[in-house]
C-alpha cells in the first residue's frame, strides 16, 4: 500500500504551516487520553464498531498534536498518517495500521458500514500498541 506523501500535502495546500502552540497540543494529548479511558471500559460486542471508530479518534488527536507541534495545521486525515510515516520511518508498519483503521474508520462514518465482526478483535493488539 502507498501511502499519501507528505510534501503533496503541503504543496497542495492541506496542510499549512501554523504557528506552534503547546497549549493546542495538550489539549488534544488530553483529548486523546480521555477517548482511550472512555473506550477502553467494557462494551456489548454490538458495539464494536464504535470501538474501532474510537480507537481512529485517540490516534488521530495524537497525529494532530504531533503535527501542531512541528509547526504544521492538516485539515486531511491522510496527510496526518502522511507526516507520521514520513517522520518516523522506522514506524512505517505502524503507519500502514493507521492507514488501514483510517478507511475502515471512513467506510463506517461516511458509507454505513459495520465493521467486520472480527475486525476489533484480530486488530485490538494493534491499536493498542499503536496509540503508544
Amino acid at each position: 500500500m502507498i501511502l499519501k506523501d507528505f510534501e503533496s500535502c503541503k504543496k497542495e495546500g492541506i496542510v499549512i504551516e501554523d504557528e506552534r502552540d503547546i497549549d493546542r497540543a495538550k489539549n488534544l494529548l488530553e483529548k486523546a487520553m480521555l477517548r482511550k479511558e472512555f473506550w477502553s471500559k467494557s462494551y456489548n460486542k454490538k458495539y464494536d464498531f464504535l470501538i474501532v471508530e474510537g480507537y481512529y479518534e485517540v490516534i488521530k488527536e495524537l497525529l494532530t498534536a504531533l503535527v501542531n507541534l512541528k509547526g504544521f495545521k492538516s485539515s486531511n486525515h491522510e496527510c496526518l498518517v502522511a507526516f507520521f510515516n514520513e517522520t518516523f520511518e522506522k514506524y512505517a508498519y505502524e503507519a500502514e495500521i493507521i492507514d488501514t483503521l483510517r478507511r475502515v474508520r471512513n467506510a463506517i462514518d461516511y458509507r454505513g458500514v459495520y465493521s467486520d465482526e472480527n475486525y476489533l478483535k484480530n486488530n485490538k493488539l494493534e491499536f493498542e500498541h499503536t496509540k503508544k
